[in-house]
């Protein structure tokens, strides 16, 4: 059972208060049935920068996908379970239907001789912060082992998160959309 993700959403009504606009758990969630007690919560999108906020109360009723809409961003919360359990198990085709499922076919560059069966390649500047638990960020050529309170900014690199503990870990991620130079 993953922890729900509460989100406050407060801005400014009609006459300009400082109002709570809603409170409660996030109900944009996507898993993978290939890793049990995988989850993302999509919690913000943003169309664009500088991001308009009058009046919008809502943004998660957008299509589901891992990257921003052009000059976006978006901010999730993934709990990544213990891979121990499934890692060995992981075929392409399942890999496949994940990124499919979260709306980016394109993004995922499975390789056999990959590091790691769910290794990415975004065009997205990524700020990413260890809420809970450990992780290990897999790169083509290296790793990085992370704890609560590590951050990482990840720019359009190839990468892999890599659950190695028994325990879940939770990680905030904000992407935003960037530019191959």
């Amino acid at each position: 059972m993953v922890k729900p993700v509460r989100r406050i959403v407060a801005g400014e009504d009609e006459k300009g208060n400082a109002v709570i606009f809603s409170d409660g758990p996030v109900r944009d969630i996507l898993t993978d049935p290939a890793r049990p007690g995988y989850s993302e919560a999509r919690v913000w999108v943003t169309d664009g920068t500088p991001a308009p906020y009058a009046g919008i109360k809502e943004t998660t009723d957008r299509p589901y996908t891992i990257e921003p809409p052009t000059r976006g961003s978006v901010c999730r919360v993934i709990t990544f379970p213990p891979e121990a359990s499934y890692i060995g198990k992981v075929t392409e085709q399942d890999v496949q239907a994940y990124f499919k499922l979260a709306g980016s076919p394109s993004a995922s560059t499975y390789s056999r001789s990959a590091p790691h069966p769910y290794m990415q390649k975004t065009r997205t500047l990524d700020f990413v912060l260890v809420l809970e638990g450990e992780i290990t960020l897999v790169l083509d050529t290296a790793e990085v082992h992370l704890k609560r309170g590590d951050t990482v900014v990840q720019r359009g690199a190839n990468h892999a998160w890599s659950n190695r503990s028994d325990k879940p870990a939770r990680l905030v991620f904000s992407l935003h959309d960037g530019v191959w130079n």
